[in-house]
């Protein structure tokens, strides 16, 4: 039998006490109880991304809501500005496309930051943009994007900024108020340590005006509906009833962890995994940039990325991600957000060594281990000494 491992940045591990959660008996979403549970995970939800704006729960993966963000903000023949720095810029270059809105990308290399400058350049090139869509976390290059001075330029305008947060919310610090983040999106299926199927959006007063003269048409996305069905708490639809109460069960934990901890956890493994990597003479994809969700490395040139990755799921029982678009089959992404533990980072490194030997690159076995180990135990407690 081959026990497995799940290190990709998404879908990420299920906590086993989230997962009997979700096994809770059905009960209708149109009843006290559920509107009981509801309320409360709006208010964890809102914890969790720092703000005191309204987060919106949607059935549907994290891009249903990057289209209800620009549909709820947008109108046909608005100008937005697309931060295009890998995968999932393109998907809102795509969104953008598909709603007639026009786009002005901001072509970034993959596995390269966007520079604040660049974001106020096309700002002046173009004041009258509705909004500057971007990643907060692009999962397909590792690399994070730096929200924070990007806010600073929009937040006095009335420019929208908003955020792909899937990758980030929960593994890094994104406080959406704070800040000045005008929307801020996540989904379920990565730090949430949730399945696939639920997305959240919360918007500032500034987007909600913005809301009020969209001239997309829209139906199940229409969040003004939504907003006012949740906050009655309850759903304009259907809910996702099982994951909802998984979601609780999840809120619980975040809480009990504590921002502080969250976000020191997911550096200390990312930190971890970087060093490994590098110790075994691989190149990182996002050298100056690191995401904490997950690390993108190059494979070396003799190696073909897809071959490895398979053999390390089928025979090794590791699952890791590799690259899309003109990185396939050159780099691979392990994952060390959510569910995810320094064992698991070890298991991770140790499984990529043997892989790599047995694909004839010349690795010393341990090295990496080695590496990750030695970051891991700088952040262990220190036993305490008999009295």
């Amino acid at each position: 039998m081959l026990k497995r491992y799940l290190l990709t940045p998404g879908p990420t591990p299920v906590p086993p006490q989230v997962a009997l959660r979700m096994a809770h008996p059905l009960v209708h979403h149109r009843t006290p109880e559920f509107e009981q549970l509801f309320a409360e995970v709006q208010e964890g939800l809102q914890w969790l991304l720092q703000t005191a704006n309204d987060v919106l729960i949607l059935a549907s993966s994290g891009t249903g809501a990057m289209e209800a963000a620009v549909a709820n903000t947008c109108a046909p023949g608005d100008t937005a500005i697309v931060v295009n720095g890998g995968k999932f810029g393109e998907r809102w270059l795509k969104i953008c496309h598909a709603l007639g809105v026009r786009t002005v990308p901001i072509e970034v290399e993959w596995g390269q930051a966007v520079t604040p400058t660049a974001v106020e350049q096309a700002l002046r090139a173009h004041p009258h943009a509705r909004a500057v869509l971007m990643q907060a976390s692009e999962t397909s290059t590792t690399v994070l994007h730096p929200v924070e001075p990007i806010a600073a330029v929009t937040r006095h305008s009335d420019t929208l900024l908003i955020v792909d947060g899937i990758t980030a919310v929960g593994a890094t610090d994104m406080p959406m108020d704070r800040w000045g983040i005008d929307i801020l999106l996540t989904g379920s299926q990565k730090a949430l340590m949730l399945p696939p199927g639920l997305a959240f959006i919360a918007l500032s007063a500034k987007a909600w005006r913005c809301a009020e003269h969209a001239r997309v048409p829209r139906f199940y996305f229409d969040l003004r509906r939504e907003r006012k069905e949740q906050q009655r708490h309850t759903t304009a639809y259907t809910p996702a009833i099982s994951l909802i109460y998984g979601l609780h069960e999840v809120l619980r934990l975040l809480r009990e962890e504590g921002h502080a901890h969250i976000f020191a956890r997911h550096a200390r493994l990312a930190a971890a995994t970087r060093a490994a990597v590098q110790a075994l003479g691989l190149q990182l994809l996002a050298p100056t940039a690191p995401s904490p969700a997950a690390t993108g490395v190059w494979l070396p040139a003799t190696i073909n990325g897809s071959q490895l990755l398979t053999y390390m799921r089928d025979r090794m029982g590791v699952d890791i991600a590799g690259g899309q678009d003109h990185l396939k089959g050159k780099i691979l992404r392990i994952s060390h957000i959510g569910y995810v533990g320094p064992f698991d980072v070890i298991t991770a490194i140790s499984t990529l060594e043997m892989a790599l030997a047995r694909f004839g690159y010349p690795v010393e076995l341990g090295r990496g281990v080695r590496a990750a180990e030695e970051v891991l135990l700088e952040g262990w407690p220190t036993p305490r000494q008999p009295s």
